[in-house]
């Protein structure tokens, strides 16, 4: 397989909630207002450690978006997605950006996420109010 370099982020980060693999630094949060299917979503202006998905256009909350999924180099689970285009002007803001799930890292303080019950499963992604 090859061996695996990692970057090891300096101060408060999230990683990886299988392999503790760090992937973005808190510093990095553009927004916490997103949602997914397993509740909270981080958009972040960079991340690390991640591979990616085929390019897909998938329809969100704010409209229909060319995405890609990442994955953690680490261990391979899916950690969220980064946008790759947006079709509304007002959403171009997102292209180029990270969307880590909160569900599937752990927080600056090793923290995990587990979504409340009372949050209805949504079929898209994407932020609330933006």
């Amino acid at each position: 397989m090859g061996r695996l370099f990692l970057i090891h982020l300096e101060g408060y980060n999230y990683s990886c909630k299988h392999c503790k693999t760090h992937l973005a630094l808190f510093d990095d949060i553009i927004s916490k207002s997103f949602h997914c299917r397993n509740g909270k979503a981080y958009l972040f202006d960079n991340a690390v450690n991640v591979t990616v998905g085929e390019k897909e256009e998938r329809m969100m909350m704010t409209g229909m978006h060319i995405v890609v999924d990442i994955f953690c180099v680490g261990c391979g689970s899916i950690v969220g997605w980064r946008y790759e285009a947006a079709h509304e002007k007002s959403q171009k803001y997102k292209v180029g950006k990270y969307i880590l799930e909160r569900f599937k890292v752990l927080g600056p303080d090793g923290s995990s996420y587990s979504p409340t019950l009372d949050n209805p499963q949504m079929s898209g992604s994407d932020a609330d109010d933006m």
